[in-house]
């Protein structure tokens, strides 16, 4: 999937009539801090929807729902910590969020949308599209905890920072990772 340009991600409108100061902050927020955030972590932000959303359409709706929290949620963070783990926080948010409107007898269709994703991009490779799939099925299958600290750790955390971007423990974190792990080698080794 395609991470969408920060000029495909529409700010908000704002009220410059009721407050031009607001308007000013709103446009700072848009533009000194947002697009540039946006930007550098457009792709962990697919790949975090891809982790928790089968549906390309629903997993492109995602990230724009993850565009607009991460454009709201800007002005409250504090630099206390990492842009990078902020912007995951956000993420996988709005994936729990997502997860939690989802109806539970919704009907995927994996095998359709493995074939449109090989037909709307010719030259990428079948076998790595087939293997990339199946671990997206499988990290689906986790438990949310479970998912959320692998799929940081896909993109690169270090335990502390999984820890700290889903406000639990290192050991906590840990721990989730682990027990993903034996269920992932479990899943993959009965797939075989």
């Amino acid at each position: 999937m395609n991470a969408p340009s920060c000029a495909a991600v529409a700010a908000p409108p704002t009220s410059a009539a009721a407050s031009p100061a607001a308007a000013d902050v709103a446009g700072n927020r848009s533009t000194l801090a947002f697009e540039p955030g946006l930007a550098a972590h457009a792709a962990m932000l697919a790949r975090i929807a891809a982790s928790y959303e089968a549906n390309a359409t629903a997993r492109q709706d995602l990230v724009q729902d993850m565009a607009f929290a991460l454009w709201r949620a800007l002005p409250r963070w504090r630099k206390e910590g990492s842009l990078r783990s902020f912007v995951a926080r956000i993420a996988h948010n709005c994936c729990v969020d997502h997860i939690a409107r989802q109806s539970k007898h919704r009907h995927d269709d994996i095998e359709d949308e493995i074939l449109a994703d090989a037909m709307a991009n010719p030259q990428h490779d079948a076998a790595r599209a087939e293997r990339y799939e199946r671990l997206q099925q499988a990290l689906r299958q986790l438990p949310l905890g479970q998912r959320q600290a692998v799929s940081l750790a896909l993109e690169g955390f270090s335990h502390g920072e999984i820890a700290a971007a889903l406000n639990i423990t290192i050991n906590n974190a840990d721990a989730r990772i682990s027990r993903a792990r034996r269920t992932l080698a479990k899943h993959f080794g009965e797939q075989s």
